[in-house]
This record gives structure tokens, C-alpha cells and sequence, in this order.
């Protein structure tokens, strides 16, 4: 006679042990400890591709202006209009910070670039809380060597740059702020900025601690800071200069 066992008796259920669903948790935050920096290190070199493309292009816009202009460079800053000025870049409008009009198509680059999208660097995060605009919605993420087209003056000619592949004419820049509201001197912020010098850290070392720049033989590099430039008015923000030999025309 075949013996069955009773309704009543107990069986075993398949499934995890609470020590094995543990171990699993463990094993899993051990897992994403491991690969989170690899990811934001991806996410990080991804960025500085699209920057490096992007420069590129505004690079190639600057050549086409170049042979259009009998190889003299265009102004950083040019005629004051309409309750503005025309920068490189465009035209911007005077008044409050991040409440003023902005036109890209009075930019001298305007005619070879038009509005492509790579006006902003993916790496530069608009959305901080330390973050400023200056116009309506982004105007530029990138800044131009004002020893190549003084302010107020005339461009250089190009062919007088005495080491095409050691001058920058664009480079990642943003400037930190503690003077035009709603920075303040105990609050400041972080902004756009459009050229870089000499005087002053207008450079934004945004790509792991680098910045990228377009040189005038057309290769885009990322560069360091140089040593002791580095704005602490905002610690971690990463602003500083070039080096004197990547501005020097």
C-alpha cells in the first residue's frame, strides 16, 4: 500500500533565504561601487567628444571667415547697436542678467555656422544652482583668444602667428561672477564668458580637470591650466587660465 503524505504537513517552498537575498544585495553594491565611476568616466569622455566636435565645426566657420577676409581675424567686440553690442558670437543686448536678447546671426561666424547646435558644450551644466545665464537661453560656451581679435581694434593677421599649432583662438570658457545680480560678492556664480586673455581665469577646465581648445593649424587638444590661476572664488568650479604660450599670438 502506497503511504501519502498528510494535507496538513508542511512543505518546503522554493525561494531565497533571507541570508541569500543579503548576499545578493551585497553583491550588487559591490557591483555598482565598482562600475559607477566607470560609467560617469564614460559619460565624462563622451562629453569631451561632442565638445571636441563641436569646436571643430566652429573652427572650420573661422577658417572659411579667414579666406574670406584676406586671412585678418574678426574683432572680439565690434559696433554698439541697438542698446547692445555685437560680440563675435552675436548680438547682445544690455540689462538685467539672464533677461537680455541675444542674436547669433550678427555674429561674424553667423554667414558659415548658422545655428548648428554647437554653440554650448554638453559639459557645461546650465541647470546648477551656480549657474548664471547671461542671455535669454543660451548665447556661447566657448570663448575666443583676445590677443587674436582685440577688443575695440582690428584682428590680427593670421599669418603673423609665429606657432599655429601653439596658439588657441577658442577654448571651453566661463567666468565666475560675484558682481552683477544675483551673484554677489558672498554668493557668486558661475557663467558664460567669451574670451580668454592674459589677465584674468576666463577658461573652464571642465573636461576631467582640461580644457578643449582650437589652435589656428585646426587641430582641437585638451589643455591644462596654468599652475596657480585657478579662480578659488568658487571652489571646484575649475576656472583658470591658459597657458601664456597657448595665448600669445
Amino acid at each position: 500500500m502506497t503511504s501519502t503524505r498528510s494535507i496538513d504537513q508542511p512543505s518546503r517552498a522554493a525561494g531565497f533565504t533571507l541570508v541569500e537575498l543579503l548576499v545578493v544585495v551585497a553583491v550588487v553594491s559591490i557591483l555598482a561601487a565598482l562600475l559607477l565611476p566607470a560609467l560617469a568616466r564614460s559619460r565624462s569622455a563622451a562629453r569631451a567628444t561632442v565638445c571636441t566636435s563641436n569646436l571643430r565645426q566652429v573652427g572650420l566657420a573661422t577658417q572659411l571667415y579667414w579666406d574670406d577676409h584676406g586671412g585678418v581675424a574678426f574683432v572680439e567686440r565690434g559696433a554698439r547697436t541697438n542698446n547692445g553690442w555685437n560680440y563675435w558670437f552675436g548680438w547682445l543686448e544690455d540689462g538685467a542678467e539672464g533677461d537680455r536678447r541675444f542674436d547669433p546671426a550678427a555674429g561674424a561666424l553667423w554667414p558659415y555656422l548658422r545655428s548648428r547646435g554647437v554653440e554650448v558644450c554638453p559639459a557645461l551644466d546650465r541647470s546648477h544652482a551656480r549657474f548664471k545665464s547671461k542671455a535669454r537661453g543660451a548665447a556661447f560656451g566657448y570663448g575666443y583668444n583676445l590677443r587674436i581679435g582685440t577688443r575695440g581694434g582690428t584682428g590680427i593677421a593670421i599669418s603673423t602667428v609665429r606657432s599655429p599649432a601653439g596658439c588657441a583662438v577658442f577654448a571651453d570658457c566661463a567666468q565666475i561672477n560675484d558682481f552683477q545680480a544675483p551673484a554677489s560678492p558672498d554668493h557668486p556664480l558661475l557663467e558664460e564668458f567669451y574670451y580668454f586673455d592674459l589677465e584674468g581665469p576666463t577658461v573652464h577646465f571642465r573636461h576631467a580637470l582640461r580644457a578643449e581648445a582650437w589652435f589656428v593649424d585646426g587641430h582641437v587638444a585638451a589643455s591644462l591650466p596654468a599652475p596657480g590661476t585657478e579662480d578659488r572664488r568658487l571652489p571646484g568650479a575649475h576656472v583658470a587660465r591658459l597657458p601664456a604660450e597657448a595665448i600669445l599670438p
